[in-house]
């Protein structure tokens, strides 16, 4: 029997899927294949399959319109230059001019099929494409996902959802009136680390799930941009940052634990960037002559001219050219300048919540602004065993044996996952996406519609936990 008919006659390989081989692995970092619950393997390793990013579109190239061609659609649409047979980008919709015409120049989009606003795209009344990707910011999700549905486009959307209960709960209920699909970009889910994570923990190696502690700290520069200074600064703009960074963790911890959030406590507040914590004499932006800018960690010429970190919000022609990234920071760009003390913004930098699922399974996040880097911690309470991972690595211990087992393929390292974001699942997620919309079988997905938006309630429910300092019921 070959590999292939193996995984077959477990039910793990459908038809038309392709497993990486080792040929693709970095050295020493083993093929990873389907385990059994015990811990007899010899060389200590958990293994488990890695898929291949090439979705099986059923023999035809998709067609597809991106609305928004920011950081997100533009990773996105580049699927279409590693399987060209898989996916065409045929039309980018952008308020934008740089970045519409950018796309559209890229993908050889013909003019009448580059769009400003979203609405223009939905203006003909018809379908122009076979899905649309929705990447634009947090408050323009709602309007163009109804209206996508409505026209019967299928739809890869950006988390989160839209920003309220009732408008992701409208989307589900849309996607059902038209029969069409609703991929939600919690990537997570489909990044190997992740996929090989839940299963260990769900496998039954560790017996029965009782608590999970689980953290995303938030590198400090990131979250000076993006929450301080950028478009995630407002919560009442956008959502609550619970939503707007972390909905991919409570989505997370209901996937891993497979049963439904019950009653949810979250606390947190805004404790570092705010004006009364600005040092003396601090002007309201860091070019301006700030007494302390050669110390500042959060300084806007350190993060961003030095360092040259989170420069794509620039749309810059050349991307180490120090002259025009501060050009950008004292002109068109301004925002993005200024002190870290002197900004709009209102969204806590540490969260707390306290989780109880079905059957009292228990589980506790933080996210928390002040860490030198990224990546989640998690670790998995079961009754006979334990599982400790840092978001590229983790370690299974049986209680009964005393032995353990580590799952560290080295992802980053196999050519096809290589540009592929969020520890291989940007693509991943889009892989899985347009085999839904080829075959009409949104059960390719790991996530329906439905089970998306219960981790946005959780996040919703956890908001109004915090603000009222009173735990919350779930379902």
């Amino acid at each position: 029997m070959t590999r292939k008919e193996f995984l077959q006659a477990l039910g793990l390989l459908g038809a038309g899927t392709v497993f990486i081989g080792p040929e693709l692995l970095a050295k020493n970092s083993p093929l990873l294949s389907p385990d059994s619950k015990d811990f007899n393997d010899k060389d200590g390793r958990y293994r488990h399959p890695i898929k291949g990013l090439k979705a099986d579109t059923n023999g035809k190239a998709l067609t597809c319109i991106v609305i928004g061609a920011g950081n997100r659609g533009r990773m996105y649409v580049r699927y279409a230059e590693m399987f060209p047979d898989c996916l065409k980008i045929v039309g980018v919709s952008d308020i934008l001019e740089s970045r519409k015409n950018a796309t559209g120049d890229r993908y050889n989009i013909p003019e009448d099929m580059r769009f400003g606003h979203y609405r223009e795209v939905f203006e003909c009344g018809k379908k122009l494409a076979d899905l649309v990707i929705i990447s634009t910011p947090d408050d323009c999700h709602y309007v163009p996902c109804m209206k996508a549905l409505s026209l019967g486009y299928d739809v890869l959307l950006e988390k989160p959802v839209a920003q309220t209960e009732k408008e992701c709960t409208d989307i589900a209920k849309q996607a059902r009136k038209y029969g069409r699909i609703v991929g939600v970009c919690h990537v997570l889910r489909y990044a190997p680390y992740f996929v090989a994570l839940r299963d260990a923990a769900r496998s039954g190696m560790i017996g029965d799930i009782v608590s999970i502690q689980h953290q995303e700290p938030i590198q400090y520069a990131h979250m000076a941009h993006s929450y301080v200074r950028g478009n995630w600064r407002d919560s009442k703009e956008t959502t609550p940052i619970i939503l707007a960074k972390s909905c991919h963790d409570l989505d997370i911890l209901r996937w891993i634990i497979g049963k439904p959030c019950k009653r949810i406590t979250a606390d947190g507040s805004l404790y570092l960037f705010k004006p009364e914590n600005a040092p003396a004499g601090a002007p309201s932006h860091c070019a301006d002559g700030c007494p302390i800018e050669a110390t500042c960690p959060y300084s806007a010429l350190d993060i961003y001219v030095k360092r040259k970190a989170h420069l794509g919000v620039f749309d810059l022609k050349n991307n180490r050219d120090e002259a025009e990234i501060y050009e950008k920071l004292t002109t068109t760009h301004k925002s993005y300048g200024r002190c870290v003390y002197h900004c709009d913004n209102d969204q806590p930098d540490h969260y707390v919540c306290n989780m109880v699922f079905e059957d009292d399974v228990t589980a506790s996040f933080t996210m928390d602004a002040f860490a030198p880097k990224g990546g989640r911690r998690t670790k998995v309470m079961g009754t006979t065993g334990y599982i400790e991972g840092d978001g590229k690595t983790f370690t299974i211990y049986d209680f009964r044996s005393n032995k353990k087992l580590v799952w560290d393929a080295k992802v980053a390292e196999l050519e096809e996952y290589k540009d592929s974001g969020h520890g291989g699942g940007d693509y991943a997620l889009f892989r899985d996406f347009l085999e839904a919309v080829a075959y009409q079988d949104e059960n390719k997905l790991t996530s329906s519609i439905e089970a998306s938006i219960e981790s946005h309630v959780m996040g919703f429910r956890a908001e109004k936990s915090r603000l009222s300092m009173k735990k919350v019921k779930v379902n």
